[in-house]
């Protein structure tokens, strides 16, 4: 186990000084730089202005020897300041990162809890009217555009009937009692959460129901019906871990997406995540935050691949985290 995890931080480690240096190229090929922008704010800034804060900034320099510069500082822990914000680019990314892991992390939970046993309820009734209901609805939550799901939650919700807010995330003030301010967030966290829940939901589960039918025509399990194995004992005993096993890697996989992928919904409901902040760091050229932005993005994608790996040998003990057959 320690070996195969050293192996893993060491692609990880490889990963990421690639992608870094791919997004950092990306980005300074980009027309504009920051000082275009304070340009376009200060008219009255002369050439030999922007000549100078290029030079102190470091932009005037080769885009290899910038990349350097940055990678040794960012060895040394120091990533920069956001230049939008003017602040470190940690302090400014930590806040929206736990904010997306608790507006993403809510919907991949509820989503699960939902898909998996309605895949398994399905696939026990496969060509019935129940099982081409599922099917329609997921067909229908799988083809609805997120941003249209969105408006249509909110119109219905917070315009017509004016239960919930519209967008925003809570402002707990201090003094306020804990159960106040814990049923204002799940108020402004209801709306994106169902939004993405839905979203994930009919992919979830026409895995799950796909991943049961494959297992519940193996010839193992007629040989546990044929024994007098009760039903429920055939299903859960052992089909359903056998079918958990490729459904885990979608999951991992979609969840560490969710971290940069959920850009339509925070933008949809106007929450600080890091979605949000990616998008808006490369429209104002904040090219620290959007760097290191895309590289968390990218480690949370890695750590779901890690995850996946990991409960494959979790659900099926013939797999070894080596790759040889146990």
């Amino acid at each position: 186990m320690s070996r195969y995890l050293a192996a893993r931080a060491f692609q990880t480690a490889i990963t990421l000084a690639l992608m870094s240096l791919v997004v950092f190229v990306l980005i300074g090929l980009m027309p504009g730089d920051p000082i275009d922008m304070m340009i376009s704010g200060d008219p009255q800034m002369t050439s030999e202005d922007a000549a100078r804060l290029r030079a102190m900034y470091g932009l005037d320099k080769p885009l290899l020897e910038r990349y350097l510069a940055w990678a040794a500082q960012a060895l040394q822990g120091n990533f920069g300041y956001s230049r939008s914000f003017g602040q470190p680019v940690l302090a400014v990314l930590w806040p929206r990162l736990l904010n997306t892991l608790l507006l993403a992390g809510t919907a991949f939970v509820l989503a699960t809890a939902i898909a998996l046993p309605l895949g398994i309820w399905a696939a026990q009734r496969p060509r019935s009217r129940a099982d081409y209901l599922i099917n329609l609805l997921c067909f229908a939550g799988i083809s609805a555009p997120p941003f249209w799901l969105a408006l249509l939650l909110i119109t219905l919700f917070a315009v017509f009937l004016g239960w919930l807010p519209a967008g925003g995330m809570a402002d707990v003030r201090p003094g306020t009692p804990w159960p106040t301010a814990l049923v204002d967030q799940l108020r402004h966290l209801a709306l994106p959460v169902v939004t993405l829940t839905l979203v994930q939901l009919g992919a979830y589960t026409r895995f799950m129901r796909g991943a049961m039918i494959e297992i519940l025509r193996q010839d193992y399990i007629r040989t546990a019906r044929a024994k007098g194995a009760s039903e429920t004992t055939v299903l859960w005993r052992h089909a359903f871990a056998n079918a958990l096993a490729p459904v885990l890697t979608v999951l991992a996989l979609s969840f560490g997406g969710l971290v940069s992928g959920a850009l339509i919904t925070e933008t949809m409901f106007a929450w600080p995540g890091m979605g949000k902040a990616i998008y808006q760091a490369i429209l104002d050229n904040d090219y620290n935050l959007a760097l290191v932005g895309l590289l968390m993005a990218t480690l949370a994608t890695i750590a779901g691949n890690l995850a996946a790996d990991l409960a494959y040998v979790w659900v099926d003990p013939r797999v070894s985290i080596a790759g040889d057959a146990a």
